[in-house]
């Protein structure tokens, strides 16, 4: 996992959630839940046309979700992913399309932001203890950064049509897709769901979500924001929200201390360093939960006066929690205000 879960939804899918539900139906509402990813999923929704199968439902949802982990995990290593990751060589390696279209986003996020977003940064985190091995005993040296910088660049990956394909310009390089492919999952079920006719729902990947249409009673989802809290968990804000993707992006619980230094899991492609401003959490609002997805981690990596100016530029819809010590001030892009005020009218 590359970052820590930081969204809070209404509390009737929190409730299925805490309860660990399969599914169920309230009188107006249908919710189902399971599991992907390393994390849950969830979909609270207005059933579409009558005589809706909930147990169909679920079972073409996940087994779309065990297509997608099945060839993006890096935890399985006959998934797609792990077997191009595992070649040495630098040859073209054929890849299904959702590979090539997460990929394909990722690219595109990676070079709007300068780099601030890159899928090939794994052995960073992993030498800076985030990854699935140990911790090392000591924080890295400027040589052990430095041969680990030369063995990643979004640059050095290139992407192929007709047939999809993929290539690294450098062998060792490897691709770790975990911080946009719960979003691109987000909206592969959203595609299932609107061919079922169904277009009012509230649905979730370890706090990736899409919403779409309203609650049941003609109101918008409300979405709750997280505090920036190391300990606890409470809400910062609440919004109304509707026909958009959203995913969240924070760096105040996934982190360790060493010698009086903070260590965030949030890592710089660029410097090759853990992150260390002020930022300690983002939320995006995309037309796609993929875009979305990455475009949070890339503002996380930013900070918050750097994603302010690229907010602005870019027209992206954010929401920053800054957090000083003890106290926390927000920042919303005018796309942000823009959009809330569309919802609100």
């Amino acid at each position: 996992m590359l970052r820590a879960f930081s969204l809070l939804t209404s509390s009737l899918l929190l409730l299925a959630l805490t309860c660990g539900c399969q599914q169920g139906e309230t009188s107006d509402r249908l919710l189902l839940s399971g599991q992907t990813m390393g994390t849950t999923w969830s979909l609270n929704m207005v059933p579409g046309s009558p005589g809706t199968d909930s147990a169909v439902l679920k079972q073409r949802l996940q087994a779309r979700l065990d297509q997608i982990n099945g060839l993006m995990s890096t935890y399985d290593p006959e998934s797609e992913l792990s077997r191009f990751n595992s070649q040495a060589g630098t040859d073209w390696y054929p890849v299904s399309e959702d590979t090539a279209r997460v990929i394909d986003v990722s690219q595109e996020i990676s070079a709007i932001s300068g780099g601030a977003f890159d899928i090939s940064i794994g052995p960073l985190v992993e030498l800076w203890g985030f990854g699935a091995g140990e911790r090392r005993a000591k924080t890295p040296t400027e040589g052990q950064i430095r041969e680990n910088l030369a063995r990643i660049g979004y640059k050095n990956i290139q992407l192929r049509r007709g047939p999809t394909a993929i290539k690294k310009q450098i062998p060792e390089l490897q691709i770790d897709l975990s911080a946009v492919a719960k979003g691109y999952a987000v909206d592969a079920l959203a595609k299932i769901l609107e061919q079922q006719g169904i277009n009012n729902y509230l649905l979730e990947i370890g706090g990736e979500l899409q919403v779409s249409g309203h609650r049941g009673d003609e109101s918008p989802w409300q979405i709750a924001i997280e505090k920036p809290l190391e300990d606890v968990r409470e809400v910062a804000t609440i919004f109304p929200l509707t026909n958009t993707a959203l995913a969240t992006s924070g760096n105040y619980r996934n982190f360790y201390v060493e010698d009086g230094q903070r260590y965030s899991h949030t890592i710089d492609p660029v410097s090759g360093k853990p992150i260390r401003h002020k930022l300690a959490s983002v939320t995006v609002l995309a037309r796609t939960c993929a875009r979305a997805d990455a475009l949070a981690t890339a503002l996380m990596v930013l900070g918050d006066e750097k994603a302010r100016l690229f907010c602005e530029k870019n027209q992206i819809a954010a929401y920053f929690l800054i957090h000083d010590k003890t106290s926390t001030t927000v920042y919303a892009s005018p796309a942000f205000e823009r959009f809330l005020n569309e919802v609100e009218q």
